[in-house]
């Protein structure tokens, strides 16, 4: 087996499980050290100890390398297998088999653990059609927000990547943000910069404990913009994790979700274990108002993409039909859906 393919699916499915950060650092870490080293090369390092002499490479990652070398997979890796045969949840896997991509992603441009390149190639090995790459904008510094200027960047690094595709036809990386709602409801980007991009997903990340009012009113303007595809994580809730739990925003759930099936604005299934955002009992207001939904990973790191799961045994558990998922439709009618207007 490969040696740095070892360590890559190694993270993936530490990511995964939710393992500690510093576990899966500790293997990306690795394959970026050998990432430029040929087979040879590496046997020789792992052979004359220089390899695990090399700062970043531990009792760990150099037994996987060394398991991988002498053509094995490495007995920690296939323990890892071994859990990931198990699906994630009890429910929903006819919705998630239908799920055809991923309209909320993260890489290391902004607050994600990866390059776009990893999780684009990760998107693709699960079987997913197209994936939203959807770093954070300006406004949200704490998330290392993208400037415009970096955005433009960006954007040429995903035509770049789709070029790179094009001998592989079946999957396309959507060029997208996260763009946040601020205070007056308006979008964290330029109409000009919003326009070139196939995804906006509009979210609210700050004064999360505002009246119910002054954030209706924030969402309602933000579902209005001809540029928002899909309302993110709506409540903003966390249930649990290492950045402990936060209440729902209050807001006028009625008015809000009336407003997106009127101005045909998704509403975010968001998958991320420690959300479960919308609540179940807003998913079924949305789903009575008509709206439609895009269930979503919000994943930071390649192997989080699989928690698409979650969102699909959520969504059945509450009665959404496929169809009104838009993460289940084709890219070409995704796409035709997308465009303003």
């Amino acid at each position: 087996m490969d040696a740095l393919d070892a360590l890559n699916e190694t993270a993936f499915w530490l990511e995964r499980e939710l393992a500690d950060g510093f576990k899966v650092q500790a293997f990306r870490r690795a394959a970026d050290i050998i990432a430029g080293l040929s087979q040879e090369e590496l046997a020789a390092r792992v052979k004359d100890g220089r390899l695990k002499r090399t700062k970043g490479i531990g009792s760990r990652t150099f037994e996987v390398i060394s398991q991988a070398l002498g053509g094995t997979v490495p007995d920690y890796l296939e323990n890892l297998r071994r859990g990931g045969a198990e699906p994630l949840v009890n429910g929903g896997h006819k919705l998630h088999a239908e799920l055809r991509g991923d309209l909320h992603s993260h890489s290391n441009w902004s607050d994600g653990g990866s390059p776009i390149e990893i999780m684009a190639d990760a998107a693709r090995i699960l079987g997913r059609e197209y994936l939203a790459l959807t770093d954070h904008s300006p406004h949200l510094t704490i998330a290392n927000g993208l400037s415009p200027e970096r955005l433009m960047e960006q954007l040429t690094v995903v035509d770049a990547i789709n070029d790179g595709y094009a001998q592989e036809p079946g999957f396309r990386l959507l060029a997208g943000i996260e763009v946040d709602i601020l205070e007056d409801g308006e979008l964290d980007q330029s109409v000009e910069l919003l326009s070139q991009l196939d995804v906006v997903v509009a979210s609210v990340h700050s004064k999360l404990r505002s009246d119910k009012r002054s954030m209706t009113r924030r969402m309602l303007a933000a579902i209005e913009n001809p540029h928002t595809n899909v309302l993110g994580h709506c409540t903003g809730r966390l249930v649990k994790g290492s950045r402990g739990t936060r209440p729902p925003s209050e807001f006028d759930a009625e008015k809000v979700f009336a407003s997106c099936a009127e101005h045909s604005v998704a509403v975010e299934i968001n998958s991320r274990p420690e959300r479960e955002d919308p609540p179940d009992g807003l998913i079924r207001v949305a789903l009575d108002a008509g709206c439609l939904f895009s269930i979503d990973s919000d994943a930071h790191a390649p192997g989080q993409l699989d928690f698409l799961q979650y969102g699909a045994e959520r969504a059945d558990a509450n009665g959404v039909p496929a169809d009104r998922i838009i993460t289940t439709w084709p890219v070409d009618r995704l796409l035709e859906w997308l465009q303003p207007g």
